[in-house]
């Protein structure tokens, strides 16, 4: 006959011994990135306990026993950087991966749960942290340095996962004003793939996807170049891109 379950009331099967296996703990963390400004950023906290005192790290925090990989993630988001909590319960967060290498925290056996988000019209985070936390704030992705455990590794790995994200979506439009240019469209492209684009093959791609953006009849704008003023789209009806829009690659036409 099996011992004693669990405080929920089931029973272990009969043979099975918990004890058997050591123990590892599960934490979250997130790589919550947004185009501020023209440049691309990422929400960072400033540790305020050790290990890695002093340094930065994405949010993030140990999974409570009775809660869910996704709740913990929003939970610690929201406590250590002060951000509002019906903010952040609406976010959409991708889980990105699951980094289980043995020694990534210095403390125990740690596998993380990594969610990543793309997203726009995001608020300052409180100046001071919670939780283990002293400090959070946006830092342009081009400023980030060394990252506390692993996370430059999870951070290099969410920028692939959101640059793919704008090639099969339309999602590049949230970061752009309600009527726009096809040139402030490709600077989203452009800030967030890193990589200068080809103005005719960009804009030729994107009026040949349905739906992706609608012209604003009559409508243009100056762009302080001496040519005609620019003509003005919105947010078509899509919300995935059909064909792609593919980044380019190393040695072909932008």
């Amino acid at each position: 006959m099996s011992g004693p379950g669990p405080r929920d009331g089931t029973r272990h099967p009969a043979g099975y011994d918990p004890h058997a296996f050591e123990p590892f703990a599960v934490t979250v963390d997130l790589a919550v990135l947004t185009v501020r400004a023209g440049v691309l950023h990422v929400l960072l906290i400033r540790r305020g306990q050790a290990p890695y005192e002093g340094a930065w790290a994405l949010p993030g925090g140990f999974v409570l026993p009775r809660e869910s990989a996704e709740t913990a993630a929003r939970r610690e988001l929201a406590e250590e950087t002060g951000l509002d909590g019906s903010l952040v319960a609406d976010l959409h967060l991708e889980q990105l991966r699951t980094y289980s290498e043995p020694d990534r925290d210095p403390r125990m056996r740690v596998v993380s749960v990594a969610f990543t988000a793309l997203v726009p019209d995001m608020p300052e985070p409180a100046a001071e942290g919670g939780g283990d936390a002293d400090r959070a704030r946006w830092v342009p992705v081009g400023d980030v340095a060394d990252l506390a455990f692993d996370h430059a590794s999870i951070l290099a790995d969410a920028r692939r996962r959101v640059g793919a994200k704008l090639e099969y979506t339309c999602l590049a439009t949230a970061f752009c004003p309600p009527d726009f240019t096809l040139g402030e469209l490709r600077a989203v492209y452009e800030t967030v793939w890193g990589t200068p684009l080809d103005r005719p093959n960009f804009r030729r791609k994107v009026l040949a996807t349905p739906g992706f953006v609608e012209a604003v009849p009559g409508a243009a704008r100056l762009t302080g170049g001496r040519g005609k003023p620019a003509a003005l789209y919105r947010a078509g009806p899509a919300t995935a891109l059909h064909p792609p829009l593919l980044r380019p690659t190393e040695g072909t036409a932008r």
